[in-house]
């Protein structure tokens, strides 16, 4: 089991910058795959980033050079920091993790809002 406890989402001014957490329930050295997705009203859930446990990373295109995923070994955090946000940014943000065993876990989310 793995439990994943996002935080850090809140109201921002296009423009503006947010930092999430997530807090990892075991050494994310041992998953092989983790990420963050997002859910705005009335739409599907869809991948914004992704990081290995060799540090590979990947974002959607809409985030591009935007956004920065990243994990602090030491406290089992994973980070997303998100730069220059639009409105079109607004949604439900959740951590995924899949440590390789056939299992994935989330998080419960956190809700970032960006308007002016």
């Amino acid at each position: 089991q793995v439990q994943l406890v996002e935080s850090g989402g809140g109201s921002v001014q296009p423009g503006g910058s947010l930092r999430l957490s997530c807090a990892v329930s075991k050494s994310i050295f041992s998953i092989s795959f983790m990420g963050w997705y997002r859910q705005a009203p009335g739409q599907q859930r869809d991948l914004v980033a992704t990081i290995t446990v060799i540090g590979n990373r990947g974002y959607a295109d809409s985030v591009k050079d935007r956004f920065t995923i990243s994990g602090d070994i030491v406290k089992s955090t994973l980070y997303l920091q998100m730069n220059n946000l639009k409105p079109e940014d607004t949604a439900v943000y959740y951590c995924y993790a899949n440590p390789g065993n056939g299992e994935s876990y989330w998080g419960k989310g956190t809700l970032v809002t960006v308007s002016s």
